[in-house]
């Protein structure tokens, strides 16, 4: 009779849900402060980096709390029967586990891929450094937004938005770096940073320092890429040999069986 309460209070939670007058994306809303201290700080960054910046990072992580609350309940419903301690850190558990899925999903997809992405950064301010030679750094950030990468003209929009208000502090170049916490970002936007508040004879040497700081970067992009390769075609040169030896393994076993058979 149990089970039956149980489904019976499923489907009707479900149609409840459907139907509106359980609103969980409300509840969430209500209590969006909240749910936001349960957002990683490179949640935003991994959303834009696999999706572009059409996709709203609130949006999915919204939907990742109204998933794990759901899939919650559910389970709450199968375990109400002499709920207990164990149970309850079970349905715990079960809810962080789902929370938790989209956010390991994203960041595998930026980890096969963080070395391209990573080598997005370098190549846009390489395209930067010869604007820079004519123009001011603010300048030369605006009229590179056309040819940015799509990853990072929201940043870069938000950095010269700031400049224009008249922060003429780091800030804007940091919110910049933090928002897209690639290889040595936070370096290169100090660089940047430096470069725009250097006197004007003295704008050759800084643009040479920072063109050598780019030159670096797009070598460790290479080497990194080199690194990755050999390791990919060592790792499958080992399968490969491990499923040769396994496979010769067998074949001299069934030569032995036959042989003691005869």
């Amino acid at each position: 009779m149990q089970i039956e309460i149980i489904i019976i209070a499923v489907i009707v939670f479900i149609i409840m849900t459907i139907g509106g007058q359980i609103n969980i994306n409300q509840m969430i809303s209500d209590n969006q402060m909240l749910f936001l201290k349960l957002k990683e700080s490179d949640w935003d960054f991994f959303v834009r980096a696999k999706y572009g910046n059409n996709a709203n990072p609130d949006v999915l992580f919204n939907k990742r709390i109204k998933n794990a609350l759901i899939v919650m309940v559910l389970v709450f419903f199968f375990m109400i029967q002499d709920l207990n301690a164990v149970k309850v850190l079970i349905i715990f558990v079960v809810g962080v586990f789902v929370f938790k899925m989209p956010y390991n999903d994203i960041k595998k997809y930026y980890n096969q891929h963080m070395h391209q992405i990573d080598a997005m950064l370098p190549h846009y301010l390489k395209s930067l450094e010869i604007l820079i030679q004519h123009y001011t750094v603010p300048v030369a950030i605006g009229k590179s937004m056309a040819d940015a990468p799509e990853i990072f003209k929201e940043g870069l929009q938000e950095m010269i938005d700031a400049i224009n208000s008249g922060d003429d502090t780091i800030e804007p170049y940091m919110a910049f770096a933090r928002k897209y916490p690639v290889r040595d970002s936070m370096r290169m936007m100090r660089l940047l940073y430096r470069l725009s508040l250097g006197r004007q004879e003295r704008k050759q040497e800084q643009i040479l320092t920072f063109s050598r700081s780019i030159s670096n970067l797009q070598q460790k992009a290479r080497e990194t890429r080199y690194k990755n390769r050999l390791e990919k075609m060592e790792s499958k040169t080992m399968s490969m040999l491990i499923t040769t030896g396994f496979g010769v393994m067998i074949l001299l076993i069934l030569a032995v069986m036959q042989l003691m058979n005869g």
